[in-house]
């Protein structure tokens, strides 16, 4: 059986990581370790996450809960020493506030896998949006195609990241690029995904929504700066003439849906 490393990312979380944790808790999947990677809290977060390890420890949980707290360079370098870390045949990223949909999530992704085949390098699925009382908001506006590929994120990003489920040896060879503050997740997407096709390995959509994301986040509070960014991802990929091209249709579409 395939085996999950789920990793989360916090930094002073304590007021929405206690959902993030229940929701991994509560998974009936068994193959799976969690890694918690913190850039040193000044609240309770790291409290927060040793009494989760301690439940999880005491109801017998054949998860693996592993906790660091220490300073880094931000967000994507706290993902890049996570991945590092990690052990499972697959990696995906939970951020403090986001959700699992249902206790058997991770059981469904499980069984996207077929016996006696190479393992896909990606798995991904669907993303609903919710508030912070867990409610539903909508479902994501972009959502995945039946068939993904390295050029299916220049109608945007088709896939959200916490949805994007990487083969973990590819995670590793392609960490993320710290010259980007708020779209790496962007370029790591791709960058993994062209590495799939250069070595012709499949991309499967599980065919179900994989993740409940906060509304909000860091890309939404720095909007514009994100979208400069996205922009120079998509340039390196795609070529500058492409990208001006199919933003020019982003803007053209928006006046017509007016």
């Amino acid at each position: 059986m395939i085996k999950f490393t789920v990793i989360t990312c916090t930094f002073n979380a304590e007021e929405v990581v206690e959902r993030t944790l229940d929701s991994v808790l509560d998974q009936t999947y068994s193959h799976l370790e969690h890694l918690i990677v913190d850039g040193a809290s000044k609240d309770r977060t790291v409290e927060m996450a040793e009494q989760y390890k301690a439940k999880s420890d005491a109801e017998d949980h054949c998860h693996d809960v592993i906790i660091s707290s220490e300073p880094d360079k931000g967000l994507y370098d706290a993902m890049n020493k996570a991945v590092a870390r990690a052990t499972g045949d697959y990696v995906l990223f939970l951020n403090a506030g986001d959700v699992f949909p249902s206790p058997d999530t991770l059981e469904t992704v499980a069984e996207s896998v077929g016996d006696g085949e190479a393992l896909p390098a990606v798995l991904y699925g669907d993303t609903d949006i919710v508030d912070m009382d867990g409610r539903f908001l909508r479902h994501r506006r972009l959502s995945p195609p039946k068939r993904l590929t390295w050029r299916s994120f220049m109608k945007g990003m088709v896939v959200c990241h916490q949805a994007f489920y990487a083969r973990t040896d590819l995670a590793k060879a392609n960490p993320y690029d710290l010259s980007f503050r708020y779209s790496a997740d962007v370029d790591w997407c791709i960058r993994i995904m062209r590495e799939a096709r250069r070595r012709r390995l499949p991309m499967r959509n599980v065919g179900a929504v994989v993740v409940n994301f906060l509304d909000g986040g860091m890309t939404t509070a720095n909007h514009r700066a994100s979208l400069k960014e996205r922009f120079r991802v998509m340039c390196r990929h795609y070529g500058f003439v492409a990208t001006a091209l199919m933003h020019a249709w982003f803007v053209v579409r928006s006046f017509t849906k007016k």
